[in-house]
């Protein structure tokens, strides 16, 4: 029996990824087999992708397995639809790994099968895709995930010792025939390009596999200093960035920072042009133009001085307005929500996008002021004031900008009523 790497000692359950073929099946076993992990109290879980018309059959497969080890099993079913620019295989593994965040319990740990050969071959992949060293350390043993942790614990375990460990023990598992299609990137590499390396190199895998982990030793030694340059470039808002403290940074510096930045606000992965756009024409853009670069859902924009990162939004069209009765929430056509807690006002409000030339009186002064200029002046950003619901009585008064800025009357009014006005924004 293979050796695996030991567990923390205070390591919670543990919540194993099956799909029924020879890989998680041979984990499952070895885990349910060995008192050292089996007392961390194991279930599974089987994503049912539905791409195979024997999908139901591995599902039920699954479940006479786990039946029979007893062990807890809870079948996902999920709906794979690869977005624009994305293929199958990767829509599939995002579906996948969706479905293990919604299941994963706080500190537990969610245990993959993949191994040496699987690792060798994540290593080639980023390398045609020219990753630097982030991407060349392939997958980590151990990584937090979701609300608990993601360990890998196979990485160094040959597929061959795998299989040999199935036959031994009389073991059957699935296969997946789609796992023959060279149309998949990973497929090709398996079944032809693997192979033939491994006819002149035999412990090709091994060393490629190797190579990652010394990208890995690398990457982390990076983290750290990339942590401090960019603290050195926060600001009091997490989504934002100085865009003059990032142009003093030397552009391979500026790259790390500016992914890892993006990666925390919750980004997708920043594109090798989106690095060089931002530092070619947002940092070095007017002050107080709206330079901006934006790909899949997301943009980052330069405004005054300093980058601001988001998912990307439409905004509040110029002829949209409504009635709210102020008892319930308003669900806004941007996914954002107006709420008025502790009274409601008498009589419905009038909401709708800004329009030019209006004017609002602020509280303690006598006179009102065109809305822009009290905008700009309280720093907001141009596409913050596309989304911004403008609140009216029903005599076309403007009574707010959403919770930003309150008219004099409405403030008035929520303190003697000690009420409060809410504009929640999606994603912030």
């Amino acid at each position: 029996m293979f050796a695996l790497p030991p567990l923390p000692a205070d390591a919670p359950s543990l919540l194993i990824g099956f799909s029924g073929g020879l890989d998680s099946t041979v984990l499952l076993h070895r885990l349910r087999h060995d008192p050292a992990f089996n007392g961390a109290g194991l279930r599974a879980v089987h994503v049912h992708h539905g791409l195979q018309a024997a999908a139901d059959d591995w599902a039920a497969h699954c479940r006479q397995v786990c039946d029979a080890w007893e062990i807890p099993l809870e079948v996902a079913r999920v709906k794979v639809s690869p977005p624009r620019g994305q293929g199958l295989e990767a829509a599939a593994r995002h579906a996948r790994y969706a479905a293990f965040a919604g299941i994963i319990g706080p500190g537990e740990v969610l245990v993959t099968a993949h191994h040496l050969q699987d690792q060798a071959e994540t290593f080639l992949l980023r390398a045609l895709r020219a990753s630097g060293v982030d991407g060349l350390a392939a997958m980590r043993d151990w990584r937090a995930f979701a609300e608990g942790w993601h360990w890998r614990p196979l990485l160094d375990i040959p597929r061959a010792t795998l299989e040999a460990h199935a036959r031994h023990h009389g073991l059957d598992w699935i296969e997946d025939p789609s796992n023959l299609h060279t149309a998949h990137s990973r497929n090709f590499l398996r079944l032809h390009v693997m192979p033939l390396l491994e006819q002149h190199w035999p412990h090709a895998s091994a060393a490629l596999a190797r190579s990652a982990a010394l990208a890995g030793e690398s990457a982390n030694l990076l983290e750290q200093e990339d942590a401090d340059a960019l603290a050195m470039t926060r600001t009091l808002d997490p989504a934002a960035l100085s865009a003059i403290a990032l142009l003093a940074l030397p552009p391979a510096r500026r790259a790390r920072v500016l992914r890892r930045w993006l990666e925390e606000c919750g980004l997708p992965p920043l594109p090798a042009e989106g690095v060089r756009r931002i530092g070619q024409d947002l940092l070095t853009a007017a002050a107080d133009g709206e330079a901006e670069f934006a790909w899949q859902d997301a943009v980052v924009r330069r405004w005054r001085d300093l980058l601001h990162a988001e998912r990307a939004r439409a905004p509040l069209s110029a002829d949209w307005e409504t009635k709210w009765d102020t008892r319930f929430p308003l669900r806004l056509p941007t996914g954002d929500t107006l709420i008025l807690e502790g009274a409601a006002w008498p009589t419905p409000l009038r909401v709708g996008a800004r329009h030019g030339g209006a004017r609002l009186r602020l509280p303690g002064r006598a006179h009102s002021h065109v809305l822009k200029k009290l905008l700009q002046a309280e720093g907001i950003p141009p596409w913050e004031r596309r989304l911004l619901p403008l609140l009216r009585d029903a005599d076309g008064e403007l009574l707010a900008a959403g919770d930003l800025l309150l008219g004099a009357r409405l403030d008035d009014w929520l303190r003697a009523n000690g009420a409060t006005l809410r504009w929640e924004r999606t994603g912030a």
